[in-house]
């Protein structure tokens, strides 16, 4: 009776790191489902805050990417815009080392209202078609 007790407590004490617990938050949340867009993008790291910039080709308007809406709202504890949560359909290709481009039809959730000539901050909730450009 007091090995399954011990067990227990180690368990519950056991350290977890809070500060990366919001990474598994979905993206897409009922609040935000409405006003997610599907479009044709280009998604970049790179230098700059965000580091990682969705552009929707066709229009001059860039998105900087956060993991989801905790992570944009809390983002001088998380810095979540230096290495945001993607899809695994676009972490597969891409680089440990430096900047990186991908090509594709993504699914983005913004999280703030648009300004025109602004970057507006988004989440990805999905991604597909990814193709990677030669160098």
């Amino acid at each position: 009776m007091l090995r399954p007790l011990v067990l227990l407590t180690l368990l519950l004490a056991a350290p977890t790191d809070p500060k990366m617990a919001y990474r598994d938050l979905p993206c897409k949340t009922p609040e935000l489902a409405p006003s997610c867009l599907h479009f044709h993008g280009r998604l970049t790291a790179g230098e700059g805050t965000p580091s990682t910039r969705l552009w929707q080709i066709g229009t001059h308007h860039v998105y900087g990417i956060y993991s989801n809406q905790f992570g944009f709202k809390n983002d001088d504890t998380t810095l979540d815009n230096e290495a945001p949560e993607l899809p695994a359909t676009v972490r597969k290709y891409l680089s440990e080392t430096g900047g990186w481009t991908v090509y594709g039809d993504f699914e983005a959730c913004p999280l703030e209202p648009r300004i025109e000539g602004h970057m507006q901050a988004a989440c990805i909730a999905g991604a597909t078609h990814i193709v990677v450009p030669k160098d």
